[in-house]
């Protein structure tokens, strides 16, 4: 996926056609009429903006705060706490009688939280470190190149659970925690595309009037990596929010009284043999929404972009 918006020779900017479509759009408004036909994809972005939505301004439904306890539901929680809208328990109590609604809410807005910060982190980083490497080559490119085959050799998971223990748990660890340990795969994608971008014409014209290459790097190769670092973000983000909601599983990821999806999908895990299943099923709903929302909206971004499909 290449898409030429680099600067070029005016010559070739008055005699050339191919940032238009073939009934005079441009590429992006090309991609922008194929995806809004992908159903999928666009059901997958009304979902994730309904999400977005209840994480933002669901605090204004609830009846409950996430810390305040209902002491009249202690001691039966399997009978008294399930979901109400005349208790104003919307999605029923946790073990120690505090509203789920309000605290899936609350980590609805974290779990997104993780995953778009650590995933612009990570593309950021990968897509400067990669565009980089490939622009200039050779030897400089070797040992860029070489130094994330060594970090992608360490475990990550490992890596990451040593990072929460050693510099403390708290989420502002798990943003950067996650997002500078994950920007490798980013990295070797904008290598890869930056080889076949750096031959093109309009590169070729910046660097023969004399262009610094950190502005050829900046202005041209960058921009034509956009329709790949798009699709590749919403990809990212799911995987963020699965590996903050493994790390919130096993205790080491958000703490109390903050809680994530995986906070609270191993809380409702926990507390099943209890009848109380409602725990586990409300969060696990907004996990895997979410997830599959951001999977089809990848899908249908690649599609969109793709220049072989026009």
């Amino acid at each position: 996926m290449v898409f030429l918006f680099g600067r070029r020779p005016q010559a070739a900017i008055s005699g050339s056609r191919t940032d238009r479509g073939p009934d005079g759009r441009s590429l992006w408004q090309d991609a922008r009429t194929r995806f809004f036909r992908n159903r999928a994809a666009v059901t997958s972005l009304v979902a994730l903006a309904l999400v977005a939505v209840f994480a933002l301004f669901g605090d204004l439904a609830a009846s409950w705060s996430n810390e305040e306890i209902d002491w009249s539901v202690l001691g039966n929680v399997a009978e008294k706490g399930a979901p109400s809208l005349a208790s104003g328990h919307y999605f029923g109590v946790d073990e120690l009688g505090r509203d789920l609604y309000a605290r899936t809410v609350q980590g609805t807005r974290v779990s997104l939280m993780v995953g778009i910060v650590g995933a612009l982190i990570s593309v950021v980083v990968g897509t400067f470190y990669g565009a980089t490497a490939g622009y200039f080559g050779g030897r400089l490119d070797s040992v860029m190149m070489r130094i994330v085959d060594v970090l992608m050799a360490i475990p990550y998971m490992f890596v990451l659970i040593i990072f929460m223990v050693v510099f403390g748990r708290s989420i502002l660890m798990l943003f950067v925690g996650i997002g500078l340990i994950s920007w490798l795969d980013m990295a070797r994608i904008a290598r890869g595309q930056t080889l076949s971008i750096k031959n093109r014409e309009f590169v070729e014209a910046a660097v023969a009037i004399g262009v610094r290459p950190r502005r050829i790097i900046a202005r041209h190769i960058i921009p034509n990596l956009l329709g790949v670092v798009i699709v590749y973000a919403t990809l990212l983000v799911p995987s963020m929010i699965i590996y903050e909601s493994f790390i919130s599983f096993l205790g080491l990821g958000v703490q109390e009284p903050d809680t994530s999806w995986g906070a609270l999908i191993n809380d409702g895990a926990s507390q099943m043999q209890y009848g109380t299943l409602w725990q586990l099923l409300f969060p696990l709903f907004f996990f895997f929404v979410t997830l599959f929302s951001f999977f089809f909206l990848g899908d249908g971004l690649r599609d969109a972009l793709d220049p072989k499909d026009r």
